[in-house]
């Protein structure tokens, strides 16, 4: 495979021509493992904005390199890396830390990154502050309001989010997360009981054609972006479930997706159908009490609570877990009792 790298003006072109014994692989597989600091949601995006073409054409994603291809990427060039983020003295709270990252157990209520209707007071403008004069790594593709960004947990999941802090760790945590060896547990309540004790939803999800801010699920497997979710029962709780989920994909909102796909939202996820009683009686008096939990926690109920990951300069594998939020647990304690007053009365 031979390499050449243009820089035109404000845009930077590499052409690839493939090697003659290429087997046929997917571009976007292809292309993630031969460029740095690149994202596959990247490269979809570069083949669906017509940047990367192949022997002059325009490709899908789906494509399959094949041997002598000559590949072409046109892209614009990186900004500066930091640029627009302001720094500001927000609290987090900051488990481990060392040279190449960092692991925050990130509060509910917090938005990982500066976007449209939150420019400040995001996780990312806290981690600038929090190191004065450091600039973090960027993906390829990422604007500078998620430098030193992997991954990304939802506004109101609390939990554990890795950042990278050097281009060498961006790139190898990078990789572990589109290889899915990155270890990612998260405790939910969920509505109802599933049927098995274990098991996996194996359904694609895509942005919602009717509400493009909602992801949905494509059972059919003909749209979306391939999405499995693995799910171990913890504590039923008759009406209520609390739950272990195992992420093998990263897609938005996969979780509670799939989690709504299945027949059990979680709990209080106004989004996708769990902020109302789903299972449960039609008294009067269990639609106050699941009221009051609602009041307990005021969002859907979902914990990054584990995360494990090859230490990218190291070698050594490591491993967090943080426990439940307090107001989880109170959640938890309070069905507990309902369940115990129920069977009590039977």
């Amino acid at each position: 495979m031979s390499t050449e790298d243009r820089k035109l003006g404000e845009v930077q072109e590499i052409e690839i021509v493939v090697d003659r014994g290429q087997t046929p692989l997917r571009i976007d597989k292809f292309l993630f493992d031969r460029l740095e600091k690149t994202s596959r949601n990247r490269i979809q995006d570069g083949v669906a904005e017509g940047v990367i073409t192949v022997n002059g054409e325009a490709i899908k994603s789906n494509y399959k390199v094949r041997p002598r291809d000559v590949i072409l990427l046109r892209i614009p060039r990186q900004r500066a890396v930091g640029e627009s983020v302001i720094p500001q003295d927000i609290p987090i709270d900051i488990i481990y830390e060392d040279e190449t990252l960092l692991i925050v157990n990130k509060k509910a209520g917090m938005v990982v990154h500066p976007g449209v209707g939150n420019f400040d007071g995001t996780l990312v403008n806290a981690l600038k502050h929090h190191l004065t004069n450091k600039s973090l790594p960027l993906l390829e593709g990422n604007t500078p309001d998620r430098a030193g960004l992997v991954h990304r947990i939802d506004k109101d999941t609390s939990g554990l989010l890795v950042i990278a802090k050097t281009d060498e760790a961006l790139t190898h945590l990078a990789k572990q997360f589109f290889n899915h060896t990155v270890e990612r547990r998260y405790q939910s309540l969920i509505w109802g009981q599933p049927d098995e004790e274990e098991g996996s939803i194996d359904v694609n999800i895509g942005r919602d054609p009717k509400n493009r801010t909602l992801r949905t699920s494509f059972p059919d497997g003909r749209e979306g972006k391939v999405a499995k979710t693995h799910y171990r029962l913890i504590e039923p709780m008759y009406y209520v479930s609390l739950v272990e989920c195992v992420l093998e994909t990263g897609r938005t909102h996969q979780i509670r997706v799939h989690m709504k796909h299945a027949g059990h939202p979680v709990f209080n996820d106004a989004k996708y159908g769990g902020a109302r009683v789903v299972k449960g009686t039609v008294f009067q008096k269990y639609r106050l009490f699941v009221e009051n939990c609602f009041k307990i926690v005021p969002y859907h109920v979902l914990h990054a609570g584990t995360l494990g990951f090859v230490h990218p300069v190291t070698g050594e594998q490591m491993h967090f877990e943080q426990p439940l939020p307090e107001n989880f647990q109170e959640l938890l304690a309070k069905w507990r009792g309902y369940l115990a007053s129920r069977t009590a009365g039977l």
